[in-house]
């Protein structure tokens, strides 16, 4: 089952390769879609694909990589659109 999943997460998560290792994880999953910091210093992803790897995902977001601190994160569950052809960060 396809699923499709905007997760916002919180805490020390710019500037310790968050978006750098999400996007490692997301091929790795074959998921597709984006990850973003935000101006308030949050990261944003949007996952796309199979419901499983898009769980895995969302862990991973929980945990983040060595260095990152994370306090927070929110899940928004979406319908599945298939807007994304890969996974990318955008600036």
């Amino acid at each position: 089952m396809k699923a499709r999943v905007k997760v916002l997460v919180s805490g020390r998560v710019q500037g310790v390769f968050f978006r750098a290792r999400t996007m490692q994880e997301a091929v790795r999953q074959s998921v597709n879609g984006l990850v973003r910091n935000l101006p308030d210093g949050r990261v944003e992803a949007v996952f796309e694909g199979e419901k499983e790897a898009v769980d895995r995902m969302v862990d991973f977001c929980r945990e983040g990589p060595r260095g990152a601190v994370v306090l927070g994160v929110d899940v928004k569950w979406e319908p599945f659109t298939s807007e994304f052809k890969d996974f990318k960060i955008r600036h």
